[in-house]
């Protein structure tokens, strides 16, 4: 019998930029990626935390490569992809992952200049990366933009606004640059990650943990980075050539929990 199916589950030789891969669900990403025969251009703002990524990904006989990069940079985003692109021959995935949390009132002293960072790092950041891997993506065979939003992103929490504003951010470019890149091949799409063990959540008491995940969740549990990681790999797959301007909750039920 012939072979049935006709498109590729496979990432291998594929070259992918992670961006915040020095922690977490990027680290996790970057893993899950090199395993699958993927080259890796980990992405993180400090050196030292993606160097070490980099370093485990070789000593498993892998391909990946670091850069420091302040994705919140414009003219720093343009030159580290260049530098990617001249190492790897090329560019295929984009997954934006880079983010930070700043969970205050609107009232607070600070507020104005968490606004202002939160929105740069976690929203406008992933305008430069694309817009600068966008020339390149366009001459892959399956270009794929995965973008790291949250469950934020579909609901809010008070005392949250400049994080919540920021994710709902990215579910709305998705779904935008979806329709706007589909003519050309290029899939969009978004993870909203809820309750994750990541360094964001790691300061939260562990009772405080299991709490809120036997209240809120189906699963009754935290998620772990790879669970998310799994998902992005999903999204970038050549067969996943008809999915565009989706935004998957990875969350173990939160979001469709009522009580």
């Amino acid at each position: 019998m012939g072979r049935v199916s006709k498109l590729s589950r496979s990432v291998s030789g594929k070259v992918v930029l992670v961006t915040g891969a020095g922690s977490g669900m990027g680290e996790a990403t970057a893993y899950v990626f090199s395993d699958e025969g993927a080259k890796v251009a980990a992405v993180d703002q400090n050196h030292e935390p993606v160097e070490r990524v980099v370093s485990a990904i070789s000593a498993a006989g892998n391909t990946a490569k670091a850069w420091a990069c302040d994705v919140s940079d414009r003219g720093a985003v343009d030159h580290m992809v260049e530098s990617v692109v001249a190492e790897f021959g090329g560019l295929d995935i984009l997954v934006n992952n880079a983010g930070i949390s700043a969970a205050l009132p609107l009232e607070s002293a600070e507020y104005d200049a968490a606004w202002a960072r939160v929105l740069a790092v976690n929203l406008t950041a992933m305008t430069h990366t694309i817009r600068a891997a966008l020339p390149h993506l366009r001459k892959s065979q399956s270009p794929r933009i995965i973008n790291i939003a949250s469950t934020e992103g579909l609901g809010a929490t008070a005392g949250n606004s400049p994080y919540t504003a920021a994710k709902h951010g990215v579910v709305g470019l998705t779904r935008s640059l979806a329709l706007e890149l589909g003519r050309e091949g290029i899939t969009v799409n978004c993870i909203c990650p809820g309750p994750i063990r990541t360094g964001m959540t790691e300061p939260i008491p562990e009772e405080m943990k299991e709490r809120y995940a036997r209240q809120r969740t189906a699963l009754r549990r935290y998620g772990l980075p790879e669970e998310v990681a799994q998902m992005t790999l999903s999204f970038a797959l050549p067969a996943a050539s008809f999915l565009t301007g989706v935004a998957v909750p990875v969350d173990g039920g939160l979001t469709i929990r009522r009580a």
